[in-house]
C-alpha cells in the first residue's frame, strides 16, 4: 500500500493537465516530487491499495496542508472530492510549468 500527496500539475498549451507532482509518504517522511504523466498516475491510483490527497501550500502559515482525496474517474482522469473548494481542485494546485 502506498500513500501519495499531489502538490502540483503541469499543463499543456490548452490548459489540460498532462502531469502531476506525486510525493510518496515513506518512512514517516515525504519524497521529493516525481513528475508523473497522466497515464501512470491513473494506473497508480487505480490500484485500490494506493491513495492520494491534494497537498496545498498555505501562504498564511507557510506550510503544506492535506487537502481532499484524489480518485480515478471512469479510468480517464483524476479528480479530487467535489467539495466546491476551488483551492482543493487539482487544476488549481501549483502550476509547475516553470520547472
Amino acid at each position: 500500500m502506498a500513500k501519495f500527496k499531489i502538490s502540483g500539475v503541469w499543463k499543456d498549451k490548452d490548459g489540460v493537465i498532462t502531469h502531476y507532482a506525486f510525493h510518496e509518504i515513506v518512512n514517516n517522511g515525504i519524497s521529493r516530487a516525481i513528475k508523473t504523466d497522466k497515464t501512470a498516475a491513473i494506473k497508480l491510483l487505480t490500484n485500490s491499495n494506493n491513495t492520494a490527497v491534494t497537498w496545498i501550500w498555505d501562504y498564511n502559515t507557510c506550510f503544506w496542508n492535506d487537502g481532499e482525496n484524489v480518485e480515478v474517474v471512469a479510468g480517464k482522469y483524476l479528480r479530487s472530492n467535489p467539495d466546491k473548494k476551488v483551492t482543493d481542485n487539482l487544476a488549481h494546485l501549483i502550476n509547475y510549468d516553470w520547472l
